[in-house]
């Protein structure tokens, strides 16, 4: 997983998936601070929502900053691209940000600088190694900064985000007053907004939905057709719920699995997203995952295969592997050589029930 480097954030904060961010500042003006940590192509679709919407708002300062790990693009620096021509030329190109967003200087600490009623939103569709195996991404903002953290995650592809197709997302939120703060933040008319409570559910369907893509992949490699992928994504679905209710310690209802985050993003992820591509290619050219990052992604990572490692190390540790053998066989292929023609076990002796 991406590590994050916190740097100076005010009063709301967003974090997508990136190594290294930087900080440009502003003067300061009335309303809450935004600002957006990470400069992918998700991070930048998301700034182009809002950069408009801060600017609709009273309740929103209208400049928001960008933190974005530096790169040069044809002899040039990436930040000094996005501020003066508005557009992630690398990771969203085609699509202008808006005047009000900002790129600055690289910052290694954040927490010195977040101010008392910081609130923050992860975007970001992954899982972490904790101590004791898997650790939700907003428990490690939480507790590194001492504040309060949402997430969104939904059936979003970001290019038809930037595009303004309609979509929906869902917003987890323990305080369900913040989440609807980032409501207004984020919503327009073509991205539709529901806000949750089962904060931690939302995250992992968010996670866990990667490793069912990556066997939706093996799945078109190895040809079987739209009938196995269905199955496919039906045991995923079994396992995402079960796994979720062992790992939560609160509530885990099975309307939360309804929502965008839940089975419209699994389906998504199943058919059009990165971790569905290269599993496909992964049969097919017989590279490894790395090298297929490395020639496809355009220097994005792949959640799939790391939290299928995450998620094996908890199932070893509870005795639970034989419990769970899709989120299984998407492991033993990745990083221990099994063969990938094997997938079709793990869905022929699948349980009944979990």
């Amino acid at each position: 997983m991406r590590k994050l480097l916190w740097t100076d954030l005010k009063n709301r904060l967003l974090f997508n998936s990136a190594e290294t961010v930087g900080f440009s500042s502003s003067k300061k003006m009335p309303g809450k601070k935004v600002c957006i940590v990470g400069s992918g192509n998700w991070g930048s679709a998301i700034a182009k929502i809002i950069g408009h919407n801060v600017k609709a708002s009273n309740r929103f300062d209208p400049i928001v900053n960008m933190w974005v790990f530096e790169e040069m693009i044809n002899g040039k620096k990436l930040t000094e691209i996005i501020n003066t021509d508005h557009e992630n030329v690398k990771y969203l190109p085609g699509h202008k940000l808006p005047r009000n967003v900002f790129i600055g200087k690289l910052c290694d600490q954040m927490k010195p600088h977040i101010t008392e009623g910081t609130i923050g939103i992860s975007l970001i569709k992954g899982v972490d190694e904790g101590p004791e195996g898997l650790k939700l991404i907003s428990d490690i903002i939480r507790e590194k900064l001492e504040i309060e953290v949402s997430v969104l995650m939904g059936a979003n592809i970001a290019n038809e985000v930037a595009d303004e197709k309609f979509c929906e997302t869902t917003i987890g939120a323990k305080n369900e007053a913040n989440g609807h703060i980032f409501k207004e933040l984020l919503q327009t008319p073509n991205f539709r907004i529901n806000v949750v409570q089962e904060s931690d559910t939302v995250e992992l369907c968010g996670a866990l939905k990667n490793i069912v893509a990556v066997g939706a992949g093996f799945c078109d490699g190895l040809g079987f057709g739209d009938n196995t992928k269905a199955a496919v994504i039906r045991l995923g679905l079994m396992e995402m719920v079960a796994f979720t209710k062992m790992f939560c310690k609160g509530q885990v209802s099975s309307v939360t699995f309804l929502e965008s985050c839940g089975v419209a993003d699994l389906i998504t992820t199943c058919y059009g997203g990165r971790n569905r591509k290269v599993a496909e290619a992964f049969v097919k050219t017989s590279k490894s995952i790395t090298e297929l990052e490395a020639e496809m992604l355009n220097g994005q990572k792949l959640q799939g295969p790391q939290t299928s490692a995450e998620v094996y190390k908890i199932l070893l540790k509870k005795d639970l592997v034989d419990k769970f053998p899709l989120f299984t066989a998407v492991y033993q292929i990745c990083f221990e050589g099994k063969e990938v023609k094997e997938f079709i076990h793990c869905l022929q002796n699948h349980p009944e029930h979990m």
